[in-house]
């Protein structure tokens, strides 16, 4: 959507109705140059009866990102700036939160576009369930080369596991949920979101509303269409970021840890192992590696859509699992600094 369709949406003013509760919409930018307009159109065209305003948390972006957020809060009040000096997700979070004027807390990323309903259909079930936080499904999508692959590995269990916002499922209580809208006074009572995390962040605040008895429900209705990384290093990059500080909160909240995260780092330390000992004791330990590399072979065809995903799905795959594991077993015990 260009900038002249957006102006248009930010002229014409829309959900000024009162009847349902006020929600403030809160995204922690970082060079989103390429994606923000896009993802404040989505958000400025809810069919949403009640007010919405929107709180960008300004990281230091290296390209035009800031010039972009600042020529849109011109355009329409509803649009607030505050400066995230650290450029840190949890603490841009934290101060978006503390800007807010509205109880309920919608999160969304700079990157991600939402469906018009989106906000309408949340509060709704928030309502409905009594819940502190809902979300819904991570719709990783792409129509480009390499991208839509990756994109194809992160909406199947072989890519990501069974987990629910990452693969689809039926509506229910969760442990944690994509993005979220919250209720805010929740959030303050468990101590808003943990700093410390560069990653995972969501996931370990879920956990804290949980142990005070808040409900997290997850609903498939609730899309949101995610731009995943585009090229192998960042994908390489982003997972073993996810396995790291996975860790983190297995060292934190040892109560969490299960079979899906362990598998993982497993798969890297039994193909190592089978690596050296069919080096140094026969090459029948080479069994397990080819084992797995079939698995993934297999999957690639099953799941990919075109020739050239078949092709590539078994490299992405593999570059997903690998990633996450070294992660996950490289993470430092010092992670997490107090």
């Amino acid at each position: 959507m260009g900038r002249e369709i957006l102006r248009s949406i930010l002229a014409g003013g829309v959900m000024n109705n009162l009847t349902l509760p006020s929600v403030s919409v809160i995204l922690p930018i970082l060079n989103e140059e390429r994606d923000l307009s896009n993802c404040i159109s989505a958000i400025l065209q809810q069919e949403y009866s009640g007010n919405i305003e929107i709180i960008l948390a300004l990281g230091p972006s290296k390209d035009r990102t800031t010039e972009i957020a600042t020529e849109l809060a011109k355009l329409d009040s509803r649009i607030k700036l505050v400066s995230n000096p650290s450029g840190q997700t949890a603490a841009g979070l934290n101060l978006a939160i503390a800007k807010s004027s509205y109880e309920v807390i919608c999160r969304i990323d700079g990157h991600s576009e939402i469906s018009r309903s989106y906000i309408k259909t949340a509060v709704e079930i928030m309502r409905k369930q009594g819940a502190v936080n809902v979300g819904g499904l991570m719709y990783a999508d792409s129509a480009i080369g390499l991208q839509r692959t990756i994109a194809i590995a992160m909406r199947s269990k072989l890519g990501v596991g069974p987990s629910k916002f990452h693969t689809g499922g039926s509506a229910g209580e969760s442990d944690t949920v994509y993005l979220g809208t919250f209720n805010k006074s929740a959030v303050l009572a468990a101590g808003g979101f943990d700093e410390r995390y560069i990653r995972a962040q969501d996931w370990e605040l879920n956990h804290r509303l949980r142990k005070q008895g808040g409900l997290i429900w997850f609903d498939p209705r609730l899309v949101v269409t995610y731009r995943p990384r585009n090229t192998l290093f960042k994908l390489a990059k982003q997972y073993f970021q996810y396995g790291r500080w996975r860790r983190a909160i297995s060292r934190q909240h040892s109560s969490t840890v299960n079979f899906r995260y362990l598998a993982p780092p497993f798969t890297v330390l039994a193909n190592l192992f089978s690596l050296l000992l069919s080096i140094f004791v026969t090459p029948l330990f080479l069994i397990p590696p080819l084992i797995y590399l079939s698995l993934v072979v297999i999957g690639g065809v099953v799941i990919g859509k075109k020739f050239i995903d078949r092709l590539l799905m078994p490299i992405v795959l593999v570059t997903m699992h690998i990633s996450w594991g070294i992660g996950f077993i490289t993470s430092p015990k010092n992670l997490l600094k107090n």
